[in-house]
């Protein structure tokens, strides 16, 4: 969703996260930054974060965003990433992709090869996670269609960048 929403909008610019999990099989170099724990540790001791949190054993984090000049960062977030970019940028965007149904959505984490018990656990948390992030932004998208959804928070964007006021699709 967000390489095809730096396809449409080029003024905006990917953040890559790190991650302390092992790739998955298949998945891209380039989809994180893979690092151990230590190497993780010391980026969190010299401040090299903008948000970094815990998930399911693993450890993610988004670097200390230097976006090339006129480019807006796109972030691909959890929620508690989200709470700690907002509380030191209010100002910030916050977009909820959900998907359509837990079922579709366990489907698609079993597709990419996560295990029952990864699924169960992630299908849990979130339900927790929709439940807060609604409480946090009225810019929901569900994710049921790939274009769909990329024209939503474009259209979002758009309305973000003109001013508009911060209503459901805005």
């Amino acid at each position: 969703m967000a390489a095809r929403l730096v396809e449409r909008d080029p003024s905006l610019w990917l953040s890559r996260s790190w991650t302390t999990r092992p790739a998955r099989p298949g998945e891209s170099s380039e989809s994180y930054t893979f690092v151990d724990d230590e190497r993780f540790d010391a980026a969190v001791a010299a401040g090299e974060f903008l948000e970094w949190a815990e998930f399911l054993g693993h450890r993610y984090g988004t670097p200390n965003p230097s976006p090339p000049p006129g480019k807006d960062v796109l972030l691909e977030i959890d929620l508690q990433g989200a709470g700690q970019v907002l509380s030191g940028h209010p100002d910030a965007l916050l977009i909820l992709l959900v998907p359509p149904s837990a079922e579709v959505q366990a489907e698609r984490l079993r597709g990419r090869g996560d295990s029952e018990q990864e699924v169960a656990q992630r299908i849990e948390t979130g339900r927790q996670e929709e439940r807060e992030g609604r409480a946090l932004t009225p810019h929901v998208v569900v994710n049921d269609d790939l274009e769909g959804a990329v024209a939503q928070v474009a259209s979002i964007l758009d309305g973000h960048r003109r001013g508009a006021p911060d209503q459901p699709g805005a």
